[in-house]
């Protein structure tokens, strides 16, 4: 690994942790089951596995440091946001298990509150739900849509709640509010210190981890590396943003980048008038995706999507730096509160992200080979991966539960298309949603760029 790992994210550099990797893997080994990737996904399917059944031999290979990837670098939102909508699943699989899912993501948030407590992971877990405002009547409008179409899917005020502009300001006193929504689903965390206790939480287990083990072919049966090959009844794949540099998979999943960056620990003053008192996480009912947490040390952590998409889905370190994205992102933020014009800007970082072509994340288990996966999360992955770990789980133990009757599972993904084709559609979708924030800023009508996008993807 060429990069210090504290240098990666403001996460990282505030974990606490002694980022010296584990042990490569030394040669040739038998497994019963090989895990690839030591993120969220990877140990929270070794974590339930190793509880389920003690006696299996787990292996965990990553190619850097566990919690190197997404898992360490995220906004902190441990939310019950699934990218695929409840319409969505109905069309393909029926109301009763678009629903079911939804409400599966609920309950994975509060899954991950009990496991950091039971493990003892010190995480700032912090539930006070997601306050998303809307700044103006467009975006007013679509809160009011999404609330009643929550509605119609049997959602009620404790899912998903209208709030009138007093109300929103009273959580978040942004510039401009009109309006807002709020759910309670949603927790802050410190996402490094989180990932950080689980990979010593799945070693007490049992589970063996080796880091600095790069992993070059993923085949039934047999996992080979730069350091040996890993021969397992079971291979889990779990590498979401870099699936792409895999055989065989450029076109699974696409990686997009999200860069955030954080201020300085905010006076107590500055808080009174921003609000937050409850750490809630925050948005606004803008296209392209913006989100924000206060720190538990007080600093405001600030991301959103934009940065480019590289031709062929390369990832590279270079890619989280941008300059210009860095520079967008804190005039939204001065924009949505100015209180923080004069605050410094300590930490700047960013990753890369699975997107799968129809937005819809998955998890299986094919028993033909062996092979099991999980992602495509969006971004969305803080509890998604917890419930993919538990769902994967039950799969490779041959256990029917309500988590593998849910939609998601066994869900195929159309594959994106091949380049140029991929690098157009992916630019010009994030292009599109960054123009249709800009034409209902200045127009006050909604944008049908926007719609298409939307259409196209079938959502």
């Amino acid at each position: 690994m060429t990069r210090d790992p504290r240098t990666l994210s403001l996460w990282h550099d505030t974990a606490g942790d002694d980022w010296s990797p584990r042990e490569p893997l030394a040669g040739d080994r038998d497994a019963d089951v090989a895990v690839v990737g030591a993120g969220y996904t990877g140990l929270w399917t070794a974590y339930y596995l190793a509880r389920a059944d003690p006696t299996l031999r787990i292996v965990v290979l990553e190619r850097e440091v566990a919690g190197f990837g997404a898992s360490g670098r995220n906004g902190g939102w441990c939310s019950a946001l699934f990218p695929a909508s409840v319409a969505w699943l109905a069309r393909r699989y029926g109301e009763h298990a678009a629903v079911a899912q939804h409400r599966a993501m609920q309950a994975a948030v509060d899954e991950v509150g009990a496991a950091a407590r039971r493990e003892g992971i010190e995480c700032a877990w912090s539930k006070g739900g997601t306050v998303t405002v809307a700044r103006t009547a467009v975006q007013l409008e679509r809160a009011r849509a999404e609330v009643a179409e929550a509605r119609r899917w049997g959602f009620t005020d404790d899912d998903l709640s209208l709030l009138d502009a007093a109300e929103g300001r009273a959580r978040l006193d942004a510039t401009d509010v009109l309006g807002a929504t709020y759910t309670p689903h949603c927790a802050a965390i410190h996402p490094a210190r989180l990932v950080r206790g689980l990979a010593r939480a799945v070693e007490r287990l049992g589970v063996t981890l080796h880091e600095g083990t790069a992993v070059t072919r993923i085949e039934p049966g047999t996992v080979t590396t730069d350091r040996g090959r890993v021969r397992a009844d079971v291979v889990v794949r779990a590498t979401e943003g870099y699936t792409a540099a895999l055989p065989g998979l450029r076109r699974r999943l696409a990686p997009v980048y999200s860069l955030m960056l954080a201020t300085e620990p905010l006076p107590d003053e500055a808080w009174q008038r921003i609000g937050l008192r409850a750490r809630e996480t925050f948005a606004d009912h803008r296209h392209l995706v913006i989100y924000g947490q206060r720190t538990a040390d007080g600093r405001l952590a600030f991301g959103g999507r934009g940065a480019p998409y590289h031709f062929g889905s390369r990832v590279r370190d270079g890619y989280d730096r941008e300059p210009a994205t860095f520079e967008a992102l804190r005039r939204v933020l001065v924009d949505l509160l100015p209180e923080v014009r004069d605050a410094a800007v300590t930490h700047t970082w960013g990753g890369p992200l699975g997107i799968a072509r129809d937005w819809c994340p998955s998890v299986g288990l094919d028993r033909g080979t062996g092979l099991a996966w999980a992602g495509g999360y969006v971004g969305d992955g803080v509890s998604t991966t917890n419930l993919a770990g538990r769902t994967l789980t039950d799969l490779v133990l041959g256990r029917e539960s309500e988590m593998t009757a849910l939609p998601w599972v066994g869900h195929s993904s159309p594959r994106w298309e091949p380049e140029p084709l991929r690098w157009v559609g992916v630019s010009g979708a994030l292009a599109a949603m960054t123009a249709a924030d800009d034409v209902e800023a200045r127009t006050g009508r909604p944008a049908r760029r926007a719609q298409v996008i939307r259409a196209l993807l079938g959502h």
